[in-house]
């Protein structure tokens, strides 16, 4: 169990799960450099924040719910969750009959990844929520800006235990407070910390680095 003053955020094993060292570069040295991409993911998150509270085709949606676990040591804001209602699994709601289910749902700007760090963070999220309502919660969904298009995510046992080994590995880094190396893939030209970074410099060893960019005459 952890006390609320080492909660780490959420954001950050998506983080972790795209880049070690960009992780390092936000949670470890502080730094943070902002591009287009980064820009337009903040708008967005902000736009759907601000939204109320609303019920529609008989779906209750609240926007900008702050999470945390004691457990993983995570804390956060859900993008939106929806309360489904549901005659087995749910909980009850301020003037509201019935048992409601609760489904999050986190918004990203650019298309699905080839890795698992989305569904990671939204795993987070739903592993938050069951520790905070007391219920369990089998799937969400990740919305893309660019397809206009959500895909719904099963909370499986693969995904859950992926989740946790990612909580605890961050705060592992975190607590280290030591800079994972630099490792430069394509992915590495539209990330807003290519600047700091510098991966395709420090992909060399320091020896050689001195010897090409210090010590020549």
């Amino acid at each position: 169990m952890f006390l609320e003053s080492d909660f780490l955020p959420i954001s950050a094993l998506q983080h972790l799960l795209f880049c070690e060292r960009q992780c390092c570069l936000i949670h470890v040295e502080q730094i943070w450099i902002e591009n287009r991409l980064t820009s337009e993911g903040r708008v967005l998150h902000a736009n759907v924040h601000e939204q109320g509270d609303e019920a529609r085709n008989g779906v209750l949606i609240t926007h900008g719910l702050k999470l945390k676990s004691f457990v993983l040591g995570l804390t956060g804001v859900a993008d939106v969750v929806e309360f489904h209602f549901s005659d087995l699994n749910g909980i009850e709601l301020a003037n509201r009959k019935g048992l409601w289910s609760p489904f999050p749902v986190e918004y990203k700007r650019g298309k699905p990844k080839n890795n698992s760090s989305d569904e990671v963070q939204l795993c987070a999220q739903a592993l938050c929520l069951e520790e905070m309502l007391k219920i369990s919660i089998e799937k969400g969904a990740l919305y893309y800006g660019s397809e206009h298009k959500r895909h719904e995510i099963e909370f499986s046992e693969l995904l859950r235990k992926e989740t946790v080994k990612a909580s605890q590995r961050l705060h592992k880094i975190i607590d280290s407070g030591i800079t994972s190396p630099t490792h430069y893939e394509k992915h590495c030209d539209s990330c807003s910390m290519i600047g700091v970074c510098m991966p395709k410099i420090f992909k060399k060893d320091a020896k050689e680095y001195l010897e090409k960019y210090i010590y020549q005459e």
